[in-house]
């Protein structure tokens, strides 16, 4: 019998230089407050599918995350309004910087959080037909 591995839940997490900078951001982004919150260390959300969890790194581990540029890792949300996403996000302060991509799959913007952590809003080609 060979081992393997048995997961039970899912946690997508972005490690913080300012803690508080972004719990501000995605409490107001996520349009709701923290389900777990630690001041000054943790923060965690429930998305659908998916939790997403914002760490203050120990400060022995600060420089493994302080020169993060062009990560491979992206925050995707699928959102059944691109454009009300977009609006938001202009609101809060943070309008993404491109703009929208036709994907195979439905309509995309990339944005960033105060952190440079990328976000992709998505819509699915199919609530992109419903809406017209």
């Amino acid at each position: 019998m060979s081992n393997q591995i048995q997961v039970t839940d899912s946690l997508v997490t972005l490690a913080a230089t300012n803690l508080e900078i972004l719990v501000n951001f995605y409490t107001a982004f996520l349009n709701q407050e923290p389900r777990k919150y630690i001041p000054n260390v943790y923060a965690e959300y429930q998305l659908p599918g998916v939790k997403l969890g914002i760490f203050q790194p120990k400060p022995t581990h600060e420089p493994e995350f302080a020169t993060l540029t062009q990560s491979k890792m992206s925050l995707c949300l699928e959102v059944k309004d691109l454009k009300n996403a977009i609006a938001h996000l202009t609101d809060l302060g943070y309008p993404p910087p491109g703009k929208i991509i036709t994907a195979s799959h439905g309509q995309e913007i990339y944005s960033y959080d105060p952190d440079g952590n990328r976000i992709i809003l998505h819509q699915e080609t199919r609530n992109s037909e419903e809406k017209r």
